[in-house]
């Protein structure tokens, strides 16, 4: 007969596991001999190292027990349906592992790829970093409000980023955060977003449903405002033109559109 260490190291377990397996009971717990001793034989041998077995095999110790009662085709079907949980939770783990990757270079918490490859390409057309960390928190805030469309978003946003205008614009915008407060460049500026505004309406992509209540444009338009001394000023040009809004940019009525594009 055999002592728990004794047990415990023919299984190739710990006595604390051999004492757990006890307390679920995966493992029958004997009776105390005379001096009060636990003493196991052959069988107990064999049935903890069917559970190490298991165990290391990544079966949950839940479902230990019912492997270890049952017959050849049932424990077949069981290990198969513990096999197909366990290579889901590797995908789940996988999937976790590349979230924390992109996670280490900043701009993936909160942001899909899509936003973070858009930001990725103003980089490479030279914007300032302090734009691109404004335009980041912008599009965070939007990313949370159209998550199923924000792809979508984005696909229109690099095409619009081969117009030259649009290019210029941001080589602008980005530089306009040193700028003095009465920098002549606003006018700039402003006659660049009206040629863009003009053919997003010629277009038809002005006043189209973009999925974002009013009460969040409004929060993006302060945000947008606060963040550079020139928002202002520069909405308050476009609104002499003929325009209102930065976040969702909305035209007064037809008489009194300007049409004609600025001058390049």
């Amino acid at each position: 007969m055999l002592t728990i260490s004794r047990l415990a190291a023919y299984a190739g377990v710990t006595v604390r596991a051999v004492r757990h397996y006890h307390r679920i009971g995966l493992l029958p717990e004997p009776v105390r001999d005379r001096s009060g001793y636990r003493t196991y034989d052959a069988v107990a041998v064999v049935r903890l190292i069917r559970i190490r077995t298991l165990a290391d095999a990544g079966v949950p110790l839940a479902r230990v027990q019912e492997l270890l009662d049952a017959g050849p085709e049932e424990f077949a079907d069981g290990v198969q349906e513990i096999d197909k949980a366990l290579r889901a939770e590797i995908r789940r783990l996988q999937d976790t592992r590349g979230r924390l990757a992109r996670l280490a270079a900043g701009e993936h918490l909160a942001l899909p790829q899509s936003v973070v490859d858009y930001l990725d390409r103003l980089r490479g057309l030279g914007v300032e970093e302090r734009y691109i960390e404004m335009e980041r928190d912008a599009w965070i805030m939007i990313a949370a409000q159209v998550p199923h469309s924000i792809d979508s978003v984005i696909a229109k946003k690099h095409q619009e980023l081969d117009d030259p205008d649009t290019v210029k614009l941001y080589g602008l915008l980005s530089g306009a955060l040193d700028w003095p407060a009465d920098d002549p460049r606003i006018v700039e500026v402003a006659d660049i977003m009206e040629r863009l505004m003009v053919r997003a309406v010629e277009a038809g992509d002005v006043g189209a449903d973009d999925g974002i209540d009013d009460q969040f444009v409004d929060l993006m338009d302060a945000t947008m405002v606060e963040s550079s001394p020139h928002a202002a000023r520069l909405l308050a040009i476009l609104e002499e033109r003929g325009w209102k809004g930065w976040t969702r940019i909305e035209r007064v009525p037809a008489a009194g559109l300007n049409t004609e594009l600025p001058p390049s």
